[in-house]
C-alpha cells in the first residue's frame, strides 16, 4: 500500500481510489458484525482489555480511553468501526478508523483495535484488518487537500499477529517508540532555575496556553499534528492528569516548557508498580537552548517521588530531533520496551 504520490501537487481525492460503499467484514464464526454506538462502549473495552494483557502486559486502555472517542464530534463509530460479535453475543473484535482532525499538513488516520485473544487465529484479524484499509482508503480518497496522506498502525515489540497483518497490507515501519522507566529510589539532580524562569504546576488558566505550547514544541516531532481544543480538553480535563504532578515553565507570562503527568492505577498491577506516566515534555521553539526541559522534569520526578509512587514512565521516539533519548538517559531513565509504528503513505 505504501506509495509515493503520483502527481505533485494534485488533491488525495485525485490520487487515492476507493470503493464508494463499504460492507462489514464478513466470517464464518462471527454472528454479528455492525457499527457501534456509545451503549458498545463496555463491548469494545471488553475486547480491548482482553487483549491488552497478551499484547502488552504492562499497561492496560482506560475505559475513559475508549469513551472519549464515542464524544468527538469528528469521530463516527457507525462507520468507521467494526465490531463482532459471537452466536451468545459476547463481543470478540473490533477495530476503527480515525482521521486525525486537522488537515492542513497531512491527512494521517490512525487505525486502532484488537481480536480477543481466545478468538486469534481464525482470520478475524485478517478480515478486520482489510476493512480497515479500505475504510482508510475511503476517507484520504474523500480529501480534497493537495497534502500527504498517511495511514498508521502501532505495534508493540512482540505483537506479531500486528505486525504479520501490518506487512502483508503494503505497511513499512516508519518509526521506532521506547519506553523509559526511572526508579524514584534513585537522586533527582538538582538543577538551578536561570533568572526570569518560573515553574508552577499545571494550571487550569494556562490550559489553552499550555496547548498552543503544545503544538508549537512538537511542530517538528515526527507524525505529530496540532491537537485542537476538543481533544485537547479531553485530556487535561481527563480523569487521569495529575496538576499537583506537572511541570510548568512561565517566562514573562507565557509557557515556555512543559512536563505534564497522569497517574493511572490500573497500570499499577499491570507494571507490578505504582508510578505516574508523564505524557507530555516540550519546549517552545522560542526558548529551545535554555535548558528548560531538564528543568521540568526534575520539578515533576521530585513531585512524583514526594508524592510515594515508586516510578516515574515515559516513551520516546528513538529519533527524537531534540536528542530527548540521551536527555532521559542523563535523568535515570533505562529504556524496558519498544513500540513500531507502520505507515503507508499516499
Amino acid at each position: 500500500m505504501s506509495q509515493t504520490p503520483s502527481a505533485a501537487g494534485a488533491p488525495l481525492s485525485a490520487r487515492v481510489t476507493a470503493p464508494q460503499h463499504l460492507s462489514h467484514p464478513t466470517h464464518p464464526d462471527v454472528a454479528v458484525w455492525r457499527g457501534a454506538t456509545a451503549a458498545d462502549i463496555d463491548a469494545v473495552h471488553a475486547v480491548i482489555a482482553a487483549a491488552d494483557r497478551v499484547d502488552h502486559p504492562t499497561w492496560v486502555t482506560p475505559r475513559e480511553d475508549v469513551a472519549d472517542t464515542f464524544a468527538l464530534a469528528d469521530v463516527d463509530h457507525l462507520t468507521d468501526t467494526a465490531l463482532a460479535f459471537s452466536a451468545d453475543g459476547e463481543p470478540v473484535a473490533v477495530g476503527s478508523v480515525m482521521r486525525h482532525p486537522d488537515t492542513s499538513v497531512a491527512v494521517k488516520i490512525h487505525l486502532s483495535g484488537a481480536v480477543h485473544p481466545q478468538w486469534r487465529r481464525r482470520g478475524l484479524g485478517a478480515r478486520l484488518m482489510a476493512w480497515q484499509q479500505t475504510r482508510a482508503r475511503q476517507m484520504l480518497a474523500a480529501c480534497e487537500g493537495a497534502v500527504p496522506g498517511e495511514v498508521h498502525v502501532y505495534a508493540h515489540d512482540g505483537d506479531d499477529g500486528t505486525v504479520v497483518l501490518a506487512e502483508r497490507a503494503g505497511m513499512v515501519t516508519g518509526r521506532w517508540f521506547t519506553t523509559m522507566e526511572r526508579h524514584m529510589s534513585h537522586p533527582i539532580p538538582e538543577l538551578g532555575v536561570a533568572e526570569g524562569v518560573t515553574l508552577v504546576g499545571f494550571d487550569p488558566a494556562r490550559d489553552e496556553a499550555t496547548r498552543h505550547a503544545r503544538n508549537d514544541a512538537f511542530r517538528d516531532h515526527w507524525g505529530s499534528l496540532p491537537t485542537p481544543p476538543e481533544r485537547w480538553a479531553q485530556f487535561t480535563g481527563g480523569a487521569f492528569l495529575r496538576r499537583d504532578l506537572s511541570t510548568l515553565a512561565v517566562i514573562d507570562g507565557e509557557v515556555a516548557a512543559f512536563c505534564l503527568a497522569s497517574v493511572n492505577e490500573d497500570d499499577w498491577v499491570a507494571l507490578g508498580a505504582t508510578h505516574s506516566y508523564i505524557d507530555l515534555i516540550g519546549v517552545v521553539r522560542a526558548h529551545r537552548g535554555r535548558r528548560l526541559a531538564p528543568l521540568v522534569i526534575t520539578r515533576t520526578l521530585s513531585a512524583i517521588a514526594t508524592a510515594g509512587l515508586e516510578r516515574a514512565v515515559l516513551d520516546v521516539d528513538t529519533a527524537s530531533p531534540t536528542g530527548a533519548n540521551s536527555l532521559y538517559e542523563g535523568l535515570g531513565f533505562v529504556a524496558t520496551e519498544r513500540d513500531r509504528v507502520f505507515v503507508a503513505h499516499f
